[in-house]
């Protein structure tokens, strides 16, 4: 499952995996069970751990933690006035290469499906694209 976000510095919305920023206190997997509601309407359920990534948009870093999750239903973005999101859909894996446009979140996935990734860890020194981030308010 995949989501578009919207930020204003990007002509057009980026699809990525769900996820988000973790709060103050809170466990990477309730993290992703939380953002994954918010993000798409779908309760996850957390499984395991999958593969780690890191990445600089000049000093800022970046840690992506990506998780197996289980969800029933169909996806659907959020309201509009509330959130980034504006598209949320179930990708086969052929269509991911052409649908997820920056390599950071996009190689480590394939490299990880494809069972290239053994050691499940990708890092990269340049993200390669600068996303100016909406306003959290959380």
């Amino acid at each position: 499952m995949l989501v578009a976000s919207v930020y204003a510095n990007l002509a057009q919305p980026l699809w990525n995996l769900p996820g988000g920023r973790q709060q103050r206190h809170e466990l990477l997997r309730d993290t992703l069970a939380r953002e994954t509601f918010e993000e798409t309407g779908l309760h996850a359920r957390v499984r395991e751990l999958l593969y780690v990534s890191e990445s600089y948009d000049g000093e800022l870093r970046f840690t992506n933690f990506t998780f197996r999750i289980e969800a029933d239903g169909e996806p659907r973005p959020p309201d509009r006035g509330t959130d980034h999101v504006v598209d949320v859909a179930w990708v086969p894996i052929g269509e991911l290469e052409a649908r997820i446009a920056v390599p950071v979140v996009r190689d480590p996935l394939l490299a990880y499906l494809r069972g290239e990734n053994r050691d499940r860890y990708t890092g990269y020194p340049d993200a390669g694209i600068t996303i100016q981030w909406p306003e959290c308010t959380k």
